[in-house]
């Protein structure tokens, strides 16, 4: 009954833009600049939602819209949706993908899109994206995000993306651009990418790489890492908003226990010379990775023990 209401009452407040429902009063957004994560592709250590929830508190964003029916695109098996108690009353959340808008006193305004990867019907899922872009007349676009990758959290993490004519304000130690000449499998989601390519919208995208063999829920250090990149590039991002010192304690307490490890701390001074080497060559530390080190079952149950204990620390 609650979630009846509340769609009875999202309709009448909203307009349609392809699957999305808009607020109303829709804003007018000054040559706005787009903000976007997909989860679960490229959004490892949640490092894409970590940044664009700091940015949004920060700039002081406002919800925009979401699927009418995410249903029609989101397998609920696998988006599992969850029960909360409100005011003695229980109320079903359903995973969908939200769009939320901030204004600016100077420069652009911004649209920050928190999609999830659909199970179904993807043609229309990003067609129905492509027009929120369009209608809003989205100048820039940039997606930010995180893979795993052969590299040991004692190193700086890397950053890899594209830039396009884009400058930045300022140098990023251990940031490369790079093009990607990945053929192989790939998600629906790229569709998207195409789209924005041929509206001749201009692009960037930031990847930040995370060491494979400790598997965060929320890496801080790696949204500490994406932030810092996106201030090299935004006037209206400060460096300060990175969350530096949560990231220090998730891995100060893995540094910790590496001491107390022969086998990992091994594994891990083979990853600091690979990274080393690489940036000591001409080419970039990711155009071939090293091969994906072996672990015993011992170590990775002891992995995924520690990375539990290092999710459940506290703000």
């Amino acid at each position: 009954m609650v979630l009846e209401q509340w769609g009875v009452f999202w309709q009448n407040m909203a307009m349609k833009i392809g699957a999305f429902e808009i607020q109303e009063p829709v804003p007018e957004l000054r040559e706005p600049h787009a903000f976007a994560m997909v989860r679960p592709w490229v959004d490892v250590g949640s490092v894409g939602t970590l940044t664009l929830n700091r940015l949004e508190r920060y700039l002081g964003s406002k919800e925009l819209g979401r699927l009418a029916r995410p249903g029609n695109f989101f397998d609920f098996t696998r988006y599992r949706p969850t029960m909360r108690v409100v005011q003695g009353k229980r109320e079903v959340k359903i995973p969908n993908s939200i769009i939320r808008y901030a204004k600016s006193e100077n420069g652009p305004d911004y649209i920050f899109f928190h999609l999830l990867e659909p199970h179904s019907n993807g043609e229309d899922y990003t067609d129905s994206i492509l027009e929120v872009i369009n209608h809003f007349g989205i100048k820039r676009y940039c997606r930010v995000g995180a893979m795993y990758d052969a590299v040991p959290h004692t190193r700086p993490l890397l950053v890899t993306g594209s830039l396009g004519k884009v400058e930045q304000i300022r140098s990023v130690p251990h940031f490369k651009t790079r093009s990607s000449t990945y053929q192989g499998p790939t998600t629906i989601m790229n569709l998207l990418n195409e789209g924005i390519d041929k509206a001749e919208i201009e692009s960037i995208n930031f990847m930040v790489h995370l060491p494979q063999y400790v598997q965060l829920e929320e890496d801080f250090t790696g949204a500490s890492r994406m932030i810092e990149v996106l201030s090299s590039v935004y006037d209206a991002i400060p460096a300060e908003l990175a969350p530096v010192r949560r990231g220090q304690r998730q891995y100060r307490e893995l540094n910790a226990t590496v001491e107390r490890n022969s086998e990992l701390k091994q594994l891990i001074q083979q990853m600091e010379a690979y990274y080393d080497a690489q940036l000591d060559s001409e080419e970039s530390p990711v155009t071939e990775q090293a091969p994906p080190p072996s672990l015993s079952p011992g170590i990775e149950k002891f992995l995924s023990e520690l990375g539990e204990r290092l999710d459940a620390d506290p703000e």
